[in-house]
């Protein structure tokens, strides 16, 4: 039902619940509007239609519209985080690391090749880099 006891429409919808939180109470779509015969105007914030005696105009606050629409926002973005956060825990391992067993030195895998920090080749000390990197 729009509009005030003078001058107001109803009229019965079919409409689908769905089980998520959101800003909005309520999302008007098509079927809403052509059953009042309503045309939203989204830059005003006002949604006319005929009434019985009159234009039935209702309108929003900018105020509340862009709050619904910050929420809306961190709403999406707490939902995207947990999905992510779920998929990253069945991708990982359940088992953490035993923190008591030591290891004396780390063993590259294969495919490593030494290569002297010296240009000349005079120090000792080399760097072990991947062999199957691409060449810049």
């Amino acid at each position: 039902m729009f509009g005030d006891p003078s001058n107001y429409r109803k009229e019965t919808l079919t409409f689908e619940v769905v089980g998520f939180k959101g800003a909005y109470h309520a999302i008007l779509g098509r079927p809403c509007y052509a059953k009042f015969m309503a045309i939203p105007n989204y830059t005003y914030l006002k949604l006319k239609m005929p009434g019985p005696r009159d234009t039935i105009t209702v309108g929003s606050a900018f105020q509340r519209t862009y709050q619904c629409e910050v929420d809306s926002c961190e709403l999406a973005s707490a939902v995207a985080a947990s999905e992510e956060l779920a998929l990253i825990r069945t991708e990982t391992a359940e088992e953490a690391p035993d923190s008591n067993s030591k290891t004396s030195s780390f063993k590259p895998t294969k495919g490593v090749k030494e290569i002297p920090l010296d240009p000349q080749g005079l120090g000792e000390k080399k760097v072990k880099v991947g062999a199957k990197l691409t060449p810049i």
